[in-house]
């Protein structure tokens, strides 16, 4: 797993680096613009095209020193380069000011924003190839400038490709909100570590692929240095399942119940079986009312079918339940008094692990606490919408600090959550957070958190609920990215597909040299 930090840790691992790893702040800056130039290289295939005309927005602070470092170095492999900076010599301090006294040794250009003509500074922005975002860092908490703001949103206007270094400048970094107005870059190179805000919805958006790049000293060689969060790989995934036992059979394998379905919605239980089966499930059974359990019958073969009868709900829902190692419950059930019988039933009265989605989540909307007094093990995946429910709040504000919405949630029913969304987000109580990889866009199809819950639930059979709720996120991605590559596609993706994918996605984890998906 790969580590990701708060601003506050990033700032703690500088100081440490520096104070106990003895390594000047000189180097680790010099470092950092290193391997940003190596990453920008790698963006033009390997060579940079000679004469390159690049454009590098430098700010006062060390996010601008940066900046100095990569003008400097992309100066000595060709490029036309010029840099903007938002500071002159008087305002930078220690090792920016260094560095802007290397590149300016070196003949480079320095175009101050202010005071300079609006046309001159639209005619650099417009008419380079490449910008360098090195304007205001991880540092910044709170709304940029106007001054900032416009200069941010002419970069985002030009045609040139973007990079910003560290975070794109405007995107809080603990967050991933926007701070006003922040760069849209086609590729961010972070430095020693993932930041919390790169790894949300907002922060991919603006990010675009994101690249780490050590600064010559390694975290295990800096003691006290805490992380946020743990984004997970695929090497996690593999190590974390469980080989079958030569011995094993469909029983030991573990029995699903799913829960769900109801007239117009007989889809959603159906995906959650094949998500279940095709991650291990041995024994998968659907049950719903009886209006709808004769369709779901003729559309399936592996999975059994058992009917709940709304006027016989103890009869016929408790012998499901003793035959079931796990229960998937909420997707198409529908809000009505008998599905609300059964969700509290279920939910908080099953000894076993239960998956909560869809509108078993809606029927505890303000009442997450009431989950905290459960009998058995309880893994929620709520989506923004369905987590700002459960929070008494609403999905804006769920997405506007995804990271404390997750912990709100933990802590509130004492379970495991799995937040989705473009870098899904993992929680269980006494653990640090696990995020998920990008997947694809191809996976903004219905049906495809279905298929999630439906994974988690058969993955629960053979691990603890935090490992299958993290792991089953990064097995459903996974799947979904190995359709975009097989199609070279971003939609068209059907749900049922991804879960048909499982088992590949399996293997290739089990593979020493298992792709990463973490960019």
């Amino acid at each position: 797993m790969q580590r990701v930090l708060s601003r506050a840790q990033v700032r703690d691992f500088d100081r440490r680096a520096t104070e106990n790893g003895q390594v000047p702040s000189l180097i680790l800056m010099e470092n950092a613009g290193r391997g940003a130039v190596e990453a920008i290289t790698e963006l033009f295939g390997g060579q940079l095209p000679p004469g390159l005309r690049t454009l590098v927005v430098c700010g006062a602070g060390n996010n601008g020193g940066d900046g100095y470092v990569v003008a400097r170095r992309l100066s000595l492999l060709g490029a036309d380069l010029e840099v903007l900076s938002t500071a002159p010599e008087d305002a930078l301090r220690g090792d920016a000011l260094t560095n802007y006294r290397a590149f300016r040794g070196t003949g480079g250009r320095v175009r101050m924003l202010q005071g300079a003509a609006p046309e001159a500074v639209d005619r650099a922005i417009a008419g380079a190839q490449l910008i360098v975002d090195a304007l205001l860092g991880t540092g910044l908490d709170r709304e940029v400038s106007s001054s900032l703001r416009d200069c941010i949103e002419r970069i985002n206007r030009a045609p040139g490709r973007r990079v910003a270094l560290d975070v794109p400048s405007g995107l809080d970094a603990d967050t991933g909100r926007v701070l006003g107005a922040a760069i849209c870059a086609e590729l961010t190179v972070t430095f020693a570590a993932h930041k919390l805000g790169l790894v949300t919805p907002s922060g991919l958006q603006h990010a675009g692929r994101v690249v780490v790049k050590d600064i010559g000293v390694g975290f295990d060689s800096v003691a006290g240095t805490g992380e946020s969060a743990w984004l997970v790989e695929a090497s996690d995934v593999a190590r974390a399942l469980p080989r079958r036992a030569p011995s094993a059979h469909k029983v030991s394998a573990g029995r699903v119940l799913v829960i769900g379905g109801s007239p117009g919605k007989t889809g959603a239980p159906l995906l959650v079986a094949r998500g279940a089966s095709r991650a291990g499930a041995g024994l998968v059974t659907i049950a719903s009312w009886p209006e709808v359990i004769g369709s779901l019958s003729s559309q399936i073969l592996e999975s059994m079918t058992a009917t709940l009868e709304p006027e016989r709900l103890d009869a016929t829902l408790e012998p499901l339940l003793g035959h079931a190692d796990v229960v998937a419950i909420g997707p198409g059930l529908g809000l009505g008094e008998a599905a609300k019988q059964v969700v509290e039933r279920v939910v908080l009265g099953f000894p076993g692990t239960v998956v909560a989605d869809a509108d078993a989540l809606t029927h505890f909307a303000g009442r997450l606490e009431r989950l905290a007094e459960r009998a058995g093990r309880l893994i929620l995946t709520p989506h923004p919408g369905e987590m700002g429910r459960l929070l008494g709040s609403d999905a804006r504000a769920v997405e506007a600090d995804r990271f404390q919405a997750l912990a709100r949630g933990v802590a509130g029913s004492r379970g495991v959550v799995l937040l989705k969304g473009p870098h899904t987000l993992i929680g269980a109580p006494a653990e640090l957070p696990r995020i998920g990889p990008t997947g694809t866009p191809a996976l903004a199809t219905g049906g495809a958190g279905d298929v999630l819950g439906g994974v988690i639930a058969g993955l629960a059979c053979a691990v603890d609920p935090f490992t299958a709720a993290w792991g089953g996120a990064f097995l459903h991605a996974s799947a979904a990215a190995l359709w975009a590559g097989e199609r070279g596609a971003d939609r068209g993706l059907l749900a049922h597909e991804v879960a048909d994918r499982i088992p590949a996605a399996l293997a290739e984890m089990s593979e020493p040299a298992a792709s990463e998906l973490t960019d």
